[in-house]
């Protein structure tokens, strides 16, 4: 099995979880979920991919970390700045964490599922909130609400980041979606985002893999 850096590859992905709402599914039983099973998706992706992944281990907290922001950015609708920013973990949360990463047709895809010692809070920014700009520093954003899967006994939530910067003195855009399942304890995350390739055009992400991949993953670590 092989381990690849997880927090280098999505630190910057998952904060970005934090627009769109539902009502919250009953209780049900999770006494069959196991996050090391989120490792069984390497199985949906053909010989084209490069896959990798990380048996369960502690939780870092940098995964949550908020996302930076330059001082003084300017955020539309005003009232919308903690949407950008996104969400930290609890203090004091313990738990385990695995994932799964394939690259390839010029996407990268991240499964993680997380099992913590509570129930991770749902931030829920109303209609004013699901779509919402950001500028300042020489950076300029935008996060909004996308759709994301329907699951049985699950609350899902999916956003589409794009950050615009100057590198070396040329523009650079960075483009990211995110698709979360949150059930008891448990959370399951799926990122995408294009690969960068040299002499490559870039190549628009698969959403509806992604969203499928959200729907195995949760499938896989709930037992079902």
């Amino acid at each position: 099995m092989s381990r690849t850096p997880l927090v280098a590859l999505v630190c910057w992905a998952v904060v970005t979880v934090v627009v769109a709402g539902c009502s919250s599914p009953p209780p049900a039983d999770e006494s069959k979920a196991d996050i090391a099973k989120v490792l069984d998706v390497k199985s949906t992706f053909g010989p084209q991919f490069k896959v990798g992944t990380v048996a369960p281990t502690g939780i870092d907290p940098r995964l949550l970390a908020q996302q930076p922001l330059p001082p003084g950015a300017v955020f539309d609708p005003p009232e919308c700045s903690k949407v950008a920013l996104g969400t930290a973990l609890p203090q004091g949360l313990k738990g385990n964490m695995a994932a799964t990463t394939a690259e390839g047709d010029g996407n990268r895809f991240i499964a993680i599922a997380l099992e913590t010692s509570e129930v991770l809070p749902l931030p829920d920014p109303g209609d004013a909130c699901k779509k919402v700009a950001f500028a300042g520093g020489g950076v300029r954003g935008l996060v909004e609400v996308v759709e994301s899967p329907a699951i049985d006994g699950v609350t899902t939530l999916g956003t589409h980041r794009v950050v615009q910067t100057m590198v070396g003195g040329k523009p650079a855009t960075g483009e990211l979606y995110n698709y979360l399942a949150d059930f008891s304890t448990f959370r399951v995350i799926v990122t995408a985002n294009p690969l960068v390739e040299p002499n490559k055009p870039v190549v628009p992400v698969n959403t509806q893999r992604a969203r499928d991949l959200l729907s195995a993953a949760v499938k896989d670590v709930r037992g079902g």
